[in-house]
């Protein structure tokens, strides 16, 4: 089934992709994130190599295990033709409590039907007090109003 918007990519496009997957993600639920992937899709995220809808599917059921309160910024840094690079940051806590905002990026290629085939992502997360905390929303999609990335100095 196709998920538009489709490649090629224009920079309105690529911004209205980016955003629908950032939403997805703030879903966290991995049946709603896994099939805007290609069903070989391939992964590299941190030092994990993934393939496939089953491997992605754990992967995403143990991060929002582990992960909680996760919310999510995504912003476009480029595109081009099939593939779009994104810069990211969110924000989570473990089961002791300790806050974190984990800042990435992430080089994503398409398949014609609009299903991500490849995705590339590295990140770093560092330690942060509740008061340093930024994403404020209720869990779910991020406001429409809610600063992205750019405006927060991230």
């Amino acid at each position: 089934m196709p998920r538009p918007p489709l490649p090629p990519f224009t920079t309105q496009t690529a911004i209205e992709k980016v955003r629908k997957a950032e939403d997805a993600w703030n879903s966290r639920d991995p049946d709603i994130v896994t099939p805007a992937y290609t069903e070989d899709s391939q992964w590299r995220n941190r030092s994990e190599f993934l393939t496939g809808h089953a491997e992605i599917h754990a992967f995403l059921t143990r991060k929002w295990r582990t992960e909680l309160d996760y919310r999510l910024i995504k912003e476009l840094w480029a595109c081009d033709g099939n593939r779009i690079a994104v810069r990211y940051a969110y924000e989570w806590h473990d089961d002791r409590g300790q806050w974190f905002r984990s800042y990435g990026n992430e080089n994503w290629e398409f398949a014609a039907d609009g299903r991500m085939a490849q995705r590339h992502t590295s990140l770093n997360d560092l330690p942060i007090t509740d008061a340093q905390r930024l994403f404020h929303w209720p869990l779910g999609p991020r406001p429409a109003d809610h600063p992205g990335l750019s405006d927060l100095n991230l």
